[in-house]
Parts: structure tokens; C-alpha cells; sequence
């Protein structure tokens, strides 16, 4: 018997098991060609010694690092104040609980070019990875189809293809849902506070939200482009107001924005909803504290995450042959805004 304070070596593993060191090894790590018998036998011996295996050695059998990495090309400081950037991180790392992955973040440094985080997935760090609040221009979508890592992302890519797999809600008819909303309310002078436009929520919310304008026999000129956050959509806000002063109704393309455009419309004097009526998108917890409550699309935030984090653990362990991207139904949540 091994003594207590000694822990038990894969020798000791092997002979308890009657087997070679090597056919131990590739039976605890995960290796091919070893028979059904010599597997049993190898796993009551661990569990007999208490053997706890080298994750050094599991990775040169497996060839797996047993971690994954959770990329968000945006500065720390932004996902530290972004609810939606900040839940993506909390929901992956529950996710992982019960397993034996390792969760790897990478955020974008400030001014810095995306080649950092691209040669870090290209160096074999990690065995794939989940990207959320993807931009057109920081390159990880070639990057990844060139690696080949297994990757999920959080939001649709620019160029998704059946290697580029993604889950989302449908951000078009999410748009059309808020304009629809503010055209029932009898709204007709609607402005948009619009997502970044290199985002593809940026510019699938404010298609569907032209679609329903243009459809209504209504102008659909009063935009101006935010950037997710309060005083993006503050300065959007302002901007409206100065080119547009007969607004009365607003989509903002995220409940951020709507904060930071409804504390602008409180400082020129208008009301919401008697004046101006307003629609965020995302249902996060700033909607129900705004003066009034926000009125707005529910982005499905914690089933993306989780459908993100499970396809890739299946594409990590088996290959995904049968993963496939998914789009998720946006709804519209009544407050007190409209």
C-alpha cells in the first residue's frame, strides 16, 4: 500500500493493474488501442490508489490542452460596464462547471491590432474557443477558418459558413418588433440610436427596424450610430435632437443607449413616453430601473451562451458532425416607455 503522503506513481498504477506503462498511460489519458479489459482493469487501479493523472502527460497523449478561450476583441474596461459582455463571461464559466476545461479570456488591449489575440488561437493554447461582440475588422474570422480550432460565436460573423458556426437572435426581426411597437403607439416621426455598424447586430437591427418604417409609409432618416453604451447613446441622442426636433418615437439598439438617450431627452425637456416614445433592445437589468421602465426587445442572452458553450464542448470532444448554427426569437417586453 502506497503511503499516505507519497502520492501513487503511474508505475505503481500499472503494476496494480497488470499492465505495461505505456498501456496505462494511453488508458488514463485517453489514448487509443487499449482493449476493454485492460481500461477496466487501469480504472480500478486508479481508483484503488487514489491516482490523480499529469495533465502534462494527458495533453501529450491527447494532444489537448483542456482549456478553452472566451475571446472579446473589446478593452477590459468596457466588459467590466457592459451587462451583456459581463454575462457572457459569468455564463461560460458556469457552464464549464463539472468539467475539467480551463476557461482562457482574451480582451483586446487598448489601440492595440488584433494580431495578439489571433496568434494566440493560432498557437495551439487552447482547444477552441467562443467569441462574443465580434467586429468586422479584427480578423478572427479568416483566423480561425485558417486554423481550423473549434469555434462558436456569440452573435452571427459577417461571413458565416458551415465551419463558422454561431448562435444568435434574430436581430432583423428584433428590430422590426421595436418599430412595429412605436408605429402602433401612433409614432410618427421615428428615430433610431443604431448599433455600431461594425457589428452585424448594428446593422441587422436597424434593417428591420427601415423595414417596418418604409413598409409603414413613414421617413426613416433619423439615425444616428451608437456604440452599445450610455454615453454612446447619449451623444447619438443629441444628435437626433438637433437634426430632428419633431421625434417622437425612438429604437434604441441597446438598453444602454436607451439610458443614455432618455437621460438626454429629460434634459431637453421631453417626456417619455408623452413626448417621446422609446424601445431598447436587450431586457438586461438597466431596463427595469430607467425613469420609466424601459419597454424592450429581449435578447436571449443566457440561452445563446449556454448553446454556444455546449456546441463547442461537442465539437471539442467529437467533432460536431451534427452542430449546426442557431438563431433564437427575439420578444418584446411592455414597461412603461411606450
Amino acid at each position: 500500500m502506497t503511503p499516505a503522503s507519497t502520492a501513487p506513481t503511474l508505475d505503481e498504477v500499472a503494476q496494480a493493474a497488470g499492465v505495461s506503462r505505456s498501456t496505462a498511460s494511453r488508458a488514463i489519458n485517453g489514448g487509443l488501442r487499449v482493449s476493454p479489459e485492460a481500461q477496466a482493469a487501469v480504472d480500478a487501479a486508479v481508483a484503488q490508489l487514489g491516482y490523480t493523472p499529469n495533465r502534462a502527460a494527458r495533453s501529450l497523449v491527447t494532444r489537448r490542452t483542456d482549456s478553452i478561450a472566451l475571446v472579446v476583441p473589446e478593452p477590459d474596461e468596457r466588459i467590466l460596464t457592459d451587462p451583456f459582455l459581463a454575462g457572457t463571461m459569468r455564463g461560460v464559466s458556469a457552464a464549464l462547471v463539472g468539467t475539467d476545461l480551463q476557461l482562457v479570456l482574451l480582451f483586446a488591449r487598448p489601440d492595440e491590432k488584433p494580431g495578439r489575440i489571433v496568434r494566440y488561437l493560432r498557437s495551439g493554447h487552447v482547444d477552441g474557443a467562443i467569441v462574443a461582440s465580434h467586429h468586422r475588422d479584427d480578423e478572427l474570422e479568416d483566423a480561425l477558418l485558417a486554423t481550423r480550432l473549434p469555434a462558436v460565436f456569440v452573435g452571427r460573423p459577417f461571413h458565416p459558413t458551415p465551419d463558422l458556426l454561431y448562435v444568435d437572435v434574430d436581430n432583423v426581426e428584433g428590430g422590426r418588433l421595436a418599430a412595429r411597437r412605436l408605429v402602433e403607439a401612433g409614432c410618427r416621426r421615428v428615430a433610431t440610436v443604431a448599433g455600431p455598424q461594425d457589428m452585424t447586430a448594428g446593422v441587422d437591427r436597424l434593417t428591420g427596424w427601415r423595414e417596418v418604417l418604409r413598409d409603414a409609409g413613414l421617413p426613416d432618416d433619423a439615425v444616428a450610430v451608437g456604440d452599445f453604451a450610455v454615453a454612446g447613446g447619449a451623444a447619438a441622442m443629441e444628435t437626433i435632437l438637433a437634426e430632428h426636433p419633431d421625434v417622437d418615437g425612438l429604437f434604441a439598439a441597446s438598453d444602454l443607449m436607451a439610458e443614455g438617450a432618455m437621460r438626454v431627452l429629460a434634459r431637453h425637456g421631453r417626456t417619455v413616453p408623452g413626448d417621446v416614445a422609446v424601445v431598447g433592445f436587450d431586457d438586461l437589468a438597466t431596463a427595469a430601473t430607467t425613469s420609466p421602465p424601459l419597454t424592450t426587445v429581449r435578447n436571449p442572452m443566457v440561452e445563446m451562451v449556454r448553446d454556444a458553450t455546449d456546441m463547442l464542448l461537442d465539437l471539442v470532444a467529437h467533432g460536431g458532425g451534427d452542430v449546426s448554427s442557431r438563431v433564437l426569437a427575439p420578444e418584446l417586453v411592455e414597461r412603461a416607455s411606450v
